[in-house]
């Protein structure tokens, strides 16, 4: 099919924005607590950067693989290639365009192992999980999470050239936060992934157990969510925010089990975005308010 109606707004929505804008975010977060000071500018620049043209290029690969599934579901029909304003040809040049530049830049302008995760997580989440475990088991979400835990790593290695614990803890967070995230969106559009083909929790095994792994994922994520003040990673700010928002999470995950309201996964599955980026700002606020007091006592 002739693409005669591509955009820069094609090129931009294959690139899916405000999911490349949480992943930079968490890798910005992971910059910034590495080091007890200010980031270094070149690799704060550089390595966002870097790090957001490789989720914008892994994004593009996952809907062209996707673009069959896309076509059948509603949430995704009207993406550029199931509407044919781009080509398979097209995407797949973008793609690579992408991936040279996040490369060169990382290798050249940050470090070699900043591009050498960067390059892995890419691979992770828009060729093993999209093109393989996706279809393959329906905990597929929660195996291939890795990939999409990885932005906080990426971030940590920009600055510092190494992975140490914190940077381990951060994407350990993202891990277990992913499937109650997505399984809440995939009980909302469970429909639409039977359509599709894709053996997603609630279309295998149904709602109601859905919903007993949600409840036991995030309390797990609460209890990880106070490990960063265990080790002595934040302080008490985060400590208590966390639990506040760990307590708000925990009511959605059990009113999903008691309320028949059809808005409510999509009332979680919003309410769990909200949650990933206040725990960050929060560990962000938290590690330079010490700074800040200090400071201004002397």
């Amino acid at each position: 099919m002739q693409a005669v109606h591509a955009s820069w707004r094609d090129f931009y929505e294959l690139g899916k924005p405000r999911i490349v804008l949480l992943i930079v975010f968490t890798a910005m977060v992971g910059m910034f607590l590495a080091v007890p000071g200010m980031v270094p500018l070149k690799q704060f620049i550089f390595g966002t950067i870097g790090i957001g043209l490789a989720a914008s290029c892994a994004s593009a690969i996952n809907q062209l693989l996707d673009r069959r599934a896309d076509a059948a579901m509603f949430r995704t029909r009207h993406r550029p290639l199931p509407q044919g304003h781009v080509t398979e040809r097209q995407v797949i040049v973008y793609a690579v365009i992408l991936c040279l530049l996040s490369m060169t830049i990382l290798v050249l302008l940050v470090n070699a192992l900043t591009a050498v995760l960067t390059f892995a997580s890419l691979i992770g989440y828009a060729i093993i999980y999209t093109g393989f475990l996706k279809r393959a088991s329906p905990q597929n979400i929660v195996i291939g999470g890795i990939a999409g835990a990885a932005p906080p790593i990426l971030g940590w290695a920009a600055v510092t050239g190494r992975v140490d614990a914190g940077a381990l803890l951060l994407c350990l967070i993202i891990f277990v936060w992913t499937p109650p995230h997505f399984w809440s969106l995939a009980i909302h559009r469970r429909e639409d992934y039977a359509k599709a083909g894709i053996p997603m929790l609630p279309v295998t095994h149904g709602v109601k157990y859905t919903i007993l792994h949600i409840i036991l994922y995030t309390v797990l994520l609460v209890v990880v969510s106070v490990l960063p003040w265990l080790i002595g990673m934040s302080g008490l700010l985060y400590l208590v925010g966390a639990l506040i928002l760990g307590a708000i999470f925990l009511g959605y995950a059990f009113a999903l089990h008691f309320s028949r309201d059809q808005r409510l996964p999509m009332k979680t599955f919003r309410f769990s975005i909200f949650y990933l980026t206040v725990i960050f700002m929060l560990l962000l606020v938290d590690h330079y308010v010490p700074h800040v007091l200090s400071s201004v006592s002397v």
